[in-house]
């Protein structure tokens, strides 16, 4: 009896963690982390980036509930040729933070367009050489300073062979 009641605790455990209870954080589906803005931060070392630019715990905490464990450090090293910085006009009243860097340091990044695109939510899209999308990020809550910061640290244009 005794023997079948521990062998039941364990098989009832083993169910547990399987369904993601037993986890330390829980897991979010895509559709989910989509909808919090998580399109493509799929690296855990990405939601340390933006802890570092973006003072908001409960956005990290949201994150890392949306990534996958990077095995490489050098993932963390990647960035981008370019980057376009997409926004509702309509919405922009709602983002005064995104309308200062647009208008206020946007000419300090010649490799950043602005795109104006009827009911997006403000988003970085990240760019490679080739001028393939990469990354999207969503830009919602993020303060001037850390879009700058950000751009700085992640895009560095492609030099030309001219």
């Amino acid at each position: 009896m005794v023997r079948s009641l521990s062998s039941a605790a364990a098989v009832a455990l083993v169910l547990l963690c399987f369904s993601g209870l037993c986890r330390g954080a829980e897991r979010l589906g895509t559709r989910e982390c989509e909808d919090l803005g998580f399109t493509g931060l799929a690296l855990c070392s990405d939601c340390n980036a933006l802890h570092e630019f973006v003072k908001d715990q409960e956005l990290v905490e949201d994150c890392r509930k949306c990534c996958t464990e990077d095995s490489d450090d050098s993932i963390n090293k990647i960035v981008y040729s370019s980057a376009i910085i997409e926004v509702c006009m309509r919405k922009l009243v709602f983002y005064p933070e995104v309308v200062g860097f647009l208008e206020g340091d946007k000419d300090d990044f010649p490799y950043v367009e602005a795109r104006y695109s009827y009911g997006s939510p403000p988003k970085l899209i990240m760019l490679d050489d080739k001028g393939d999308q990469k990354e999207t990020i969503r830009i919602d809550n993020w303060k001037r300073e850390h879009i700058r910061q950000f751009l700085k640290e992640k895009v560095k244009p492609a030099k030309s062979d001219s």
